[in-house]
């Protein structure tokens, strides 16, 4: 079995390297043949959306043309200081079509195909910085605005009850551990919470309906942490880039933190229907579904059509 396994990845190794070595000479070959070069040929070759954009990505940052590099390492710093506009994306692709030498009076298409590329490449990698932005922002009970996000959450998820005071062990209604929530918040900082409160003011009536689902008395579960956890999971998928297939397919231009909230609840509602099918016997069990959600969820986004919509189906509580 091992040896096996030694065999595929030595072979694995081979062919990447193979490849690795060849593809410079391929690219000169064809475009020698087609007259295009491998951005063009990927854009005019392949359906917009993540099929497209992954291969732009991969032949941008593979670039062995020094003016191309600077090009990427500029769009890479910008990402990182949340800083892309359409400007800078327009001057990304005035800046490849020179250095491609395209004749854009002939390709009038191509600007605005790699643009919508670039757009989404890059837009992807500030979505990423932000959320790390978010996740690393502790909840601070001294700080207003974490404080009425808060107590938005419990009035978009109890509109008819009254929260009787900040410290209450009503928040446990809802699925937080103990009397302050703020305590729960630790591990995804104000991304959590901010990931909830979408999904409760966004999609009122399927949030609620998760809720009311949590608190089945054979088959609940802790709202509030179960959702801090899919919070996590989601967080990880766009981390690991695994994502990106939906988030390419889904996007027109930026995505964005409102992209990943409705990511989230997708995941979070999705999560519910996987729990109530699975009828677990009690809590315990809560790593063992989780477990087979992620891996549901990780096959589907490995299909470069994948594209997550939230038209939620409300089934019986």
């Amino acid at each position: 079995m091992l040896v096996n396994f030694l065999k595929m990845s030595l072979l694995n190794t081979f062919w990447t390297t193979l490849y690795i070595w060849l593809r410079p000479l391929v690219k000169w070959i064809l475009r020698r043949t087609t007259r295009l070069c491998e951005l063009q040929r990927i854009c005019y070759g392949e359906e917009k959306g993540a099929l497209r954009t992954l291969q732009i990505e991969y032949s941008l940052s593979n670039t062995r043309t020094p003016e191309l590099k600077k090009a990427v390492h500029v769009l890479n710093n910008k990402a990182k200081d949340k800083t892309i506009t359409q400007d800078i994306v327009y001057y990304a692709v005035f800046a490849i079509v020179r250095i491609k030498n395209i004749n854009i009076k002939i390709h009038k298409r191509f600007p605005e195909m790699l643009g919508g590329c670039i757009m989404r490449i890059w837009g992807y990698r500030q979505m990423l910085s932000r959320l790390e932005d978010l996740r690393t922002t502790a909840y601070d009970s001294n700080n207003s605005e974490h404080e009425e996000k808060l107590l938005k959450l419990w009035s978009c998820l109890q509109p008819k009850i009254t929260l009787e005071g900040r410290i209450s062990k009503q928040w446990q209604e809802i699925g937080f551990q103990g009397n302050d929530p703020a305590t729960d918040f630790r591990g995804m900082g104000m991304l959590g919470l901010e990931n909830l409160l979408y999904f409760a003011e966004t999609h009122p009536n399927a949030a609620q309906h998760v809720l009311l689902r949590s608190q089945h008395p054979v088959y609940g579960y802790s709202f509030a942490i179960v959702g801090i956890n899919i919070s996590h999971t989601a967080y990880m998928l766009a981390q690991e880039g695994l994502a990106k297939t939906h988030f390419y397919n889904s996007s027109k231009g930026f995505p964005d933190q409102n992209a990943f909230h409705q990511f989230f609840c997708y995941l979070f509602f999705e999560f519910d229907v996987l729990w109530r099918h699975e009828k677990p016997k009690d809590i315990m069990e809560f790593n063992h579904v989780k477990s087979k959600f992620e891996k549901n969820i990780r096959a589907k986004l490995k299909d470069p059509m994948a594209l997550f919509k939230c038209h939620f189906v409300l089934e019986n509580i």
